[in-house]
């Protein structure tokens, strides 16, 4: 622990509130508001903000995130080559033509959920010499808002199939028949199943309402994927006709990329899905507030992620994994997952420690594997925020500086945690919020990237201060990564 030290100065910080536990809807006052002591004998000049004004920062920092601007991309794109495509053919598209964009679009969606894929591109990213400018490899930093392709591609695939709709419906007045027929009525449910898909994916919805979002989310899917299937067969049979020579029923699917985007669609849920195990757990308890469940059945090198649940069908849970080290030069046996009260779910963990637990897929690669692209780095987490850090002080890759703020963390997290982080930094800053009250995050971090000349600062934390560590520290010019919630 540190003893109480002296103040960081705010050049153009707002005045300080009593009220630590309420952030003001401006970002820029809620993210130097509290005036709090440093360890330092000499006050810290805090730098100005970047930018003409506190709108030119906003737009920058918060309103075009790499998430949105990757969606804007995508989605804009699209809607491009949607006006292009549809006055190329005179306003009269033909609907194979058109369902080809819409499972294109809906391919990449599911690929930028794939465990493997997802690792793929953060391997790319981070393959990236510390030799290379710290312009690019800030960028290449980014790559966890992968996110925004996911959605932006979602969104275009269903105006894609919307029109694909009309024109099904255009072709079935003109030419009624069975299978024109079959495949109205099953474009008309995926329509459906998407739009409960879009409904249910808004962010104020899908906050209040988690579990119903993951359940509507996964069963729309699930019935979208049927019935694309089918309606693959109906569209086929009704459009072959079309076709110079009407080929049979199968030399025509094989021959359309709607066939073929539909496979590796399918492959994505399939490979996902058939990993799922029920897996032995060894529950340590730390404290009434946090648990360390152990697993065995395989090793776990650092910076992966799992997703873990009691209740397969209904709620997933994504933890990072720690690879667990006996200690004796062997190398890791297994792996755990730090679980601390934070709903439903994580208290009731802690109250009755599960001796079995349902994984699904691949263990995936997550923001702290980026780490990796920067020379040294501050780690700032609150809370079981420290629990994924502790993968990376494992790796021992990466030289940083550590600040952790949370309540009494040798009581609530154990003597081992708290040797895991000073092991990874002797001088660590583990801050007891219930002795020293609630700390500055942002003067606290800054302290730590001006000691060490860090390239980068990591956080692991809340929704709210995570985006007000990182707005901080991106508007002064530092490179600041967190994590992306319900993205």
């Amino acid at each position: 622990m540190l003893s109480k030290p002296d103040t960081v100065k705010f050049p153009d910080a707002a005045p300080a509130s009593s009220n630590t536990s309420t952030l003001s809807s401006d970002v820029e006052n809620a993210v130097e508001k509290d005036i709090v002591k440093v360890a330092d004998t000499t006050a810290l000049e805090f730098p100005a903000k970047l930018g003409r004004s506190s709108f030119t920062r906003w737009l920058q920092y918060i309103a075009f995130t790499y998430y949105r601007k990757t969606f804007t991309f995508i989605f804009v794109a699209n809607m491009i080559a949607f006006v292009v495509f549809v006055a190329r053919k005179d306003g009269r598209p033909l609907a194979p033509d058109v369902g080809t964009a819409a499972s294109v679009n809906l391919m990449v969606t599911l690929l930028f959920r794939q465990e493997n894929f997802v690792n793929l591109l953060y391997e790319i990213a981070v393959s990236c010499p510390h030799s290379a400018p710290l312009w690019l490899r800030r960028r290449l930093a980014k790559v966890f808002h992968y996110g925004g392709a996911h959605s932006g591609s979602g969104v275009a695939a269903v105006v894609w199939y919307t029109m694909y709709t009309a024109v099904t419906t255009r072709d079935y007045i003109v030419s009624p028949g069975k299978w024109a027929l079959a495949n109205l009525v099953t474009s008309y449910i995926l329509v459906a199943m998407f739009c409960f898909i879009l409904g249910a994916a808004h962010p104020t919805l899908r906050r209040r309402y988690h579990d119903y979002f993951e359940a509507v989310h996964r069963y729309s899917g699930w019935v979208a994927l049927v019935t694309f299937w089918m309606h693959s067969i109906f569209a086929a049979n009704q459009y072959r006709a079309l076709a110079p020579g009407a080929p049979s029923l199968g030399r025509y699917l094989i021959g359309t990329p709607n066939f073929w985007t539909f496979c590796v669609s399918t492959s994505c849920t399939l490979l996902s899905w058939g990993r799922l195990r029920r897996q032995t757990v060894y529950p340590e308890k730390l404290s009434d507030h946090a648990i360390r469940l152990h697993f065995t059945y395989r090793d776990m090198a650092p910076f992966y992620g799992l997703k873990i649940s009691t209740t397969p069908l209904l709620e997933w849970h994504a933890f990072a994994t720690i690879p667990d080290d006996p200690g004796d030069g062997s190398g890791p046996k297994g792996f755990s997952v730090v679980v601390s009260n934070a709903g439903d779910w994580t208290r009731a963990c802690i109250q009755n420690p599960p001796e079995k637990l349902w994984v699904r897929g691949a263990p995936m690669h997550g923001l702290l594997y980026t780490s990796h692209l920067f020379k040294k780095v501050v780690i700032v987490a609150t809370g079981s925020g420290i629990g994924p850090c502790l993968s990376l002080f494992y790796a021992n890759a990466t030289p940083r500086r550590i600040f952790w703020s949370t309540p009494n963390p040798l009581n609530t997290y154990g003597a081992r945690i708290m040797q895991a982080v000073k092991a990874a930094d002797p001088d660590a800053w583990i801050w007891d919020t219930r002795t020293d009250g609630r700390p500055d995050m942002v003067a606290c971090t800054y302290k730590l990237v001006v000691e060490s000349q860090a390239e980068a600062v990591f956080i692991i934390s809340n929704p709210k201060l995570t985006r007000r560590v990182v707005y901080a520290m991106e508007s002064r010019g530092i490179a600041a990564y967190g994590a992306i919630f319900d993205s």
